[in-house]
Parts: C-alpha cells; structure tokens; sequence
C-alpha cells in the first residue's frame, strides 16, 4: 500500500493550498481517507476525514477553512486549505484506513510565513 501526498509548500497568510494524496494498493472506495498533521515540537493531530460513503468531520478549530474531499477513479483524496494561518505550518500526512488497517503517507510540508 502506497500513500503519496503532494501539494505543499510556502504560501503567506491568507493564502490557499490543495493538498492532493494519491493511493494504490487498496480498493480506494472502499477506504476512509484523513488528513492529519504534525507542527514542529508538537503530537500529531487529526485535521479532517471523508469517509467512503462521502461522510467528512473535521476538527472544530479547522471547520470552514479546510475541506476534504476525495475523487475515487483518481483513487485521490483532497485537501483545500483556506485563509491559511502560521499556525497551520506543519507536516500533512495522509492516512487510509482499510480493512481495520491504517496506512499512512510520507507527509508533505506547508509552511505559512506571517
């Protein structure tokens, strides 16, 4: 199972980013796809999901400003970041959650300059 996240980068405050994180090696549809990430110093937290029905929950702080979404014959899932903050700055991590399994991808890095 392969997880590729891209997208990232350096963007200024109030900016926008999609993040994209393409997948193999699962039957993609079938999967409940989130974005997690992980500031400098700090644990790992949940960002968003959308689960294979189409279900999305997100963390309350990031309601609004985030959405998830995901496009199953591109086996891809989504993330638009909006009015992005310096606090935002962090490692994206994708995460598939399949068969009572969760894979994760190799992150990839935004950072938001004030």
């Amino acid at each position: 199972v392969q997880l590729q996240a891209y997208g990232g980068g350096l963007v200024q405050a109030g900016g926008s980013l999609r993040l994209s994180c393409t997948t193999s090696g699962i039957i993609f549809s079938d999967g409940n796809m989130a974005w997690y990430r992980q500031a400098p110093g700090k644990q790992r937290e949940f960002v968003a999901v959308i689960t294979s029905t189409g279900t999305t929950r997100y963390a309350g702080s990031l309601k609004g400003r985030f959405t998830i979404s995901r496009d199953n014959a591109k086996n891809t899932v989504y993330l638009q970041m909006n009015s992005l903050k310096p606090e935002d700055t962090a490692v994206y991590y994708c995460n598939a959650g399949y068969m009572t399994v969760g894979y994760w991808g190799q992150g990839t890095q935004v950072t938001v300059s004030s």
